[in-house]
């Protein structure tokens, strides 16, 4: 919340409190100001969330721990499918959603382990090259396990998941108020996964700032150093692996409930790359800052897929480049820009480990230390 509160000019400066409560209020009323514009903004503010999820799960792993992660869409993958087994018609199985839902995150888990387990000794591009085909491997495997026993569908897909139920309570449907006013399932879906967002940051604050935390900073800054003092780096990695993979479940398995539709197309190696560049973008280690680039490259495809062909048009009198290739370009301005004027990132990381009245405290003359 500090974070994000810190990001509004002037007031997050001058006046923190006031920053945060106008957090809160954006937060809270982030779905109506979407539906002013249509349904269409409601829909991507609640993929937004699911970004901002991922990203947060990834920032665990690169952020934290400084593990290069290129395939961390593939947790996201099995999260998807795992709703899409348990509940669907593919396999005649309705399990409740809170019995799929961590199943999709024990499995996800547990898919970081077995990714985590053989690449604990590499570094850099090489940890970079094996997390990419380890991505490209599950996304293959779901596009052919279709025979020839029909396992995935192959990719044509799984349709007709089921929807999130709590207590009978279908939020995929609309509530009707009165006989002129009913309020859309799109608004039930943002609160949920908003509640969703507020529970992993807390989640992760709190890891950040624990024990384990301070050894993942450890091994990211020299993991030679950390085995030296005694820190379990194979058992520490791990956990980062399957704490970050978690994460990529949950969001995998609320995208498979919220879709209704599940295929490989949608795990592709792009979306990997597009997840860590709002990690880089927003600045690795803030919880902030990840939230705001998750958000910021969330809602910009979708604003150039509607207003970039116009403009070109108005402009140019033609279309000159296709708004899909326009946001492709358009990140990789973005992230040579950052990396070039802010390369901490839009809000960089601080230490979260030092006590302010310590930092504002006068040194200890020499002569007065023990």
């Amino acid at each position: 919340m500090n974070e994000l509160a810190a990001v509004i000019p002037w007031l997050g400066t001058h006046k923190p409190r006031a920053a945060r409560w106008v957090v809160i209020v954006l937060m809270i009323t982030a779905p109506l100001i979407a539906a002013f514009f249509g349904r269409t903004w409601m829909r991507v503010l609640d993929f937004a969330l699911l970004y901002v999820m991922l990203a947060l799960g990834l920032n665990l792993v690169v952020g934290f721990a400084g593990l290069l992660d290129l395939g961390y869409i593939a947790f996201y993958a099995v999260g998807a499918y795992t709703w899409a087994f348990l509940a669907s018609p593919h396999f005649g199985l309705h399990l409740p959603f809170w019995i799929v839902l961590p199943a999709g995150a024990a499995f996800a888990a547990l898919a970081g382990l077995i990714l985590g387990t053989p690449v604990l000794r590499l570094r850099g591009d090489y940890l970079a090259i094996v997390t990419l085909g380890f991505g490209e491997i599950v996304r293959i495997f779901m596009n052919n396990l279709n025979y020839p026993v029909n396992i995935t569908n192959g990719p044509q897909g799984i349709n007709a998941l089921d929807p999130i139920i709590i207590f009978g309570w279908d939020i995929s449907r609309n509530w009707q108020v009165t006989d002129n006013l009913s309020v859309n399932s799109l608004f039930f879906y943002y609160y949920a996964f908003l509640a969703c967002v507020i529970g992993s940051v807390i989640f992760i604050q709190r890891m950040q700032v624990s024990r384990m935390g301070r050894a993942w900073a450890a091994i990211r800054d020299d993991d030679l150093a950390a085995k030296a003092i005694g820190i379990n780096v194979r058992n520490v990695k791990l956990l980062a692996f399957s704490l970050g993979a978690t994460f990529g479940g949950v969001a995998g398995g609320l995208f498979g409930a919220f879709q209704g539709f599940v295929s490989p197309e949608s795990f592709s190696l792009m979306e990997s790359i597009m997840v860590l560049a709002m990690v880089v973008f927003g600045g690795m280690g803030n919880l902030g800052g990840v939230i705001v680039g998750a958000l910021i490259l969330s809602f910009l495809p979708e604003v150039l897929r509607h207003h970039a062909v116009p403009l070109q048009q108005a402009v140019f009198g033609t279309v000159i480049l296709d708004p899909e290739v326009l946001r492709l370009l358009i990140y990789a301005l973005a992230l040579i820009l950052m990396m070039a004027l802010r390369p901490a990132g839009l809000i960089p990381a601080h230490s979260r480990y030092s006590r302010p009245e310590l930092l504002k405290a006068e040194p200890v003359p020499a002569e007065g230390r023990a």
